[in-house]
């Protein structure tokens, strides 16, 4: 009688354990079978396995924090290739506030300047560095993490590396302040007033 009660209970918790580990495995890139994806065409050539796109990423004087992608979005021979590039361009004094790539670890190289870099782990610790021209930084898949170019007077580039074609953004103050969230929640949360935090959503949304 006890072991047949226990039955569901075990199911239950079999069941539940699956879906865990689906849910993680549809997290990441899906293996293919195949040695590479093409669109719906009946022959591909070289070309399309060659992507231009980041041709313009010296830009020693950029006005905007600017991100040039090479995702699968914009090249999509990556499609099923796990991998990824970015080029960063701040500007002097520039930041990329906190953000996750919920999908990929992130590699990043410093090609000009400075940035100073860091990431906080699920204990809430800051990893922090100061990175030079030739220094590289990983960032742990799905921890939150930014660059700041502290420098006043120079700009700065930085390649950044995925393990997955398409490592997915979420922007921590854009998720936040600019998806709809209740004003009086954030206020809450945060231990502030609600104008401050409509001060806060009105400047994220400029």
């Amino acid at each position: 009688m006890a072991t047949s009660s226990r039955m569901p209970i075990i199911l239950l918790l079999g069941l539940t354990l699956i879906l865990a580990i689906s849910r993680t495995t549809q997290a990441n890139d899906p293996d293919i079978l195949t040695d590479f994806v093409t669109p719906n065409t009946s022959s591909v050539d070289a070309s399309f396995f060659t992507f231009s796109g980041l041709s313009a990423y010296y830009n020693p004087n950029p006005k905007n924090f600017t991100v040039l992608k090479a995702t699968m979005n914009e090249f999509p021979a990556l499609n099923g290739q796990s991998v990824s590039y970015a080029v960063l361009q701040f500007p002097a004094a520039a930041v990329n506030p906190p953000h996750t790539h919920p999908r990929s670890a992130e590699l990043l190289l410093v090609m000009m300047g400075t940035l100073e870099v860091g990431f906080v782990d699920t204990k809430n610790v800051l990893y922090n560095q100061t990175l030079q021209t030739g220094d590289m930084f990983v960032f742990p898949k799905g921890l939150v993490h930014f660059q700041y170019n502290r420098n006043h007077n120079q700009s700065a580039i930085a390649i950044s590396a995925f393990g997955s074609a398409n490592g997915g953004l979420l922007s921590v103050p854009k998720s936040v302040f600019t998806t709809g969230i209740d004003d009086n929640v954030l206020a809450m949360s945060f231990k502030t007033d609600v104008p401050t935090v409509q001060k806060i959503e009105l400047g994220l949304k400029k």
